[in-house]
């Protein structure tokens, strides 16, 4: 007699549950993943509500906190507060975080209440991909000689945290980091509508954030997937095209019909979503404000000039997201395809309307995360401007941990492992630093209380000998001075018109200065009120 395999319940209206009924389902020590990052796709009735558990009962306790990315981004309130509680956290692994939105968290790592360890943004999608298909883990390049490294930190936050996330390996050659999987026993997501099914939509979200990979990766751990929505709708209603997530990884269906697209004030007051960052709609860029911070001005005017047509473009956190404001005030926005992180292709970053830079006005696409990342990794991108947090004479690049404060580095790791060309773009100092041209020439009116060019970074996020050795052009911006990495070092190549180099370079700097033989001064079309003409070098490059 053949075996039979029981047949499948009905899902139909039997996934929707209350917030608290939801969280009710999550165990003690359990490994709890949790989707979104900044403003967007933030689970908050989810957070709140498992949050106000254990403040009334004390449960769930010892969690493990498996966290790709950041979610909230209001200060001090909601996002990963939610955890910020002794007793119910063990473990952080995470990507990326905030003092500023989420000081208690940190406090928790910081006294050794519990371990954390950091992995790259990238790698934690793929290790969610690999764990949803059963693969033993991940190896990658991402991260060798860099914090992340095992020989050099390992990603661990504190003395408590002892294990290795990684292992360096060897194979055909050469040298691998090997990040095996670990079990996810809970998934907190949310979209925008859910059909009676468990089919989840997201059609009003600017981003999908690897929400798909985390769900799978909780199924194949025997987990639960609980998603948070705006709206239920009729079974089989959803338009599919819009569905990002199968109802057949779906357990537990919460609504929130007060949910808002982002958690910040950037949402239509009349609509409650903006349809332009969800790419329902393209805005007219008619009467956007020129970019007018003098020194964000000139650093982001300069790292235009690095651009070419078609070029694909990586932009990090900071004042590298405005670069295409100076792209649409040259007329060469279309031209070039501007990426993040986060699946945005095309458009504006959000922060030109000064908001987060995770979603984007009028992107051409929104892609997945899981994309994002492998795309950039094989070498996708011609050229990246990301921030500096600190620079040394080296080079080396630290964006990721400074005293109290852990920022993580977020997919910093990813984004600059394969790219031919490496842009840091920041102040030369910063902390009250007042700046102004007059008659095409930079005056320093105040300058900044803290050096960011410094004898030695305190954690490295870009080993920068690393990067040269494989032959990665590294440049760094800052308002009155270029540098590049060359065979010694940091060497000064261009200075603003109007600096004296050693008064207001030299003596703001933490290392000896080295000056190359070749020193320019930067075009002078940065420092004028003018086009710089890119359009039409554009146009000819193209004839």
């Amino acid at each position: 007699m053949n075996a039979r395999v029981a047949p499948r319940k009905n899902p139909q209206h039997a996934r929707l549950m209350t917030a608290e009924e939801a969280i009710a389902l999550i165990p003690d020590g359990a490994s709890v993943a949790v989707g979104g990052t900044g403003p967007v796709l933030e689970p908050d009735l989810l957070l709140d509500t498992l949050e106000q558990r254990f403040i009334v009962s004390g449960s769930p306790r010892d969690l493990t906190l498996v966290s790709p990315m950041l979610p909230g981004a209001r200060a001090g309130v909601g996002g990963l507060n939610a955890f910020a509680h002794e007793g119910m956290l063990k473990r952080v692994i995470g990507a990326t975080f905030s003092n500023y939105r989420h000081p208690r968290l940190l406090d928790l790592i910081r006294a050794e209440k519990c371990e954390g360890y950091i992995i790259g943004m990238g790698t934690m999608v793929q290790l969610m991909t690999a764990l949803g298909s059963r693969k033993p883990g991940v190896w990658t390049t991402v991260g060798i000689g860099s914090f992340l490294d095992p020989r050099v930190e390992g990603g661990r936050m504190n003395a408590r945290s002892r294990d290795d996330m990684a292992k360096v390996v060897h194979m055909d050659g050469q040298e691998w980091l090997h990040y095996p999987v670990f079990p996810v026993d809970v998934a907190l997501l949310r979209g925008t509508t859910a059909d009676e099914n468990g089919y989840i939509s997201f059609e009003e979200e600017p981003n999908t954030l690897g929400a798909l990979e985390i769900a799978q990766a909780v199924k194949a751990s025997g987990g639960i997937v609980i998603v948070q929505v705006k709206r239920l709708a009729r079974a089989g209603s959803l338009d599919p095209r819009l569905v990002r997530i199968p109802g057949a990884l779906v357990d537990a269906i919460v609504l929130h019909p007060a949910q808002k697209q982002l958690c910040e004030s950037m949402a239509d007051p009349l609509h409650g979503w903006n349809p332009f960052l969800a790419g329902a709609l393209k805005a007219s860029y008619r009467g956007l404000p020129p970019l007018s911070d003098p020194a964000q001005r000139i650093m982001m005017r300069r790292a235009a000039l690095e651009l070419r047509p078609w070029h694909v473009v990586n932009l990090g956190a900071g004042v590298a997201t405005q670069l295409p404001r100076i792209a649409l005030e040259e007329g060469i926005l279309e031209k070039v395809v501007f990426t993040n992180e986060h699946g945005i292709f095309g458009g504006l970053m959000a922060t030109a309307l000064g908001g987060s830079f995770v979603p984007a006005l009028n992107a051409d696409a929104i892609m997945d995360s899981a994309f994002q990342f492998n795309f950039y990794e094989s070498g996708g991108l011609d050229i990246t401007f990301l921030g500096i947090g600190e620079a040394d004479a080296r080079g080396h690049i630290n964006v990721s941990k400074f005293g109290r404060e852990w920022n993580g580095p977020g997919g910093f790791a990813s984004i600059i492992e394969n790219t031919p060309t490496l842009v840091f773009c920041g102040s030369l100092t910063s902390g009250g630093l007042n700046v102004n041209v007059e008659e095409g020439r930079l005056r320093i009116l105040k300058e900044g209380k803290f050096r960011k060019f410094v004898p030695q970074v305190e954690q490295i996020t870009l080993n920068a000998d690393r990067a040269w050795s494989r032959g990665q052009r590294v440049m760094y911006i800052t308002e009155r001075a270029v540098f590049e990495r060359d065979a010694q070092g940091m060497v000064l190549t261009e200075v603003a018109p109007g600096i004296d180099v050693q008064k207001e370079i030299a003596a703001v700097v933490g290392f000896p200065l080295r000056v190359s033989e070749n020193l320019k001064t930067m075009d002078e079309r940065i420092f004028t009120q003018k086009s710089m003409g890119l359009e039409c070098e554009f146009n000819e490059e193209e004839q």
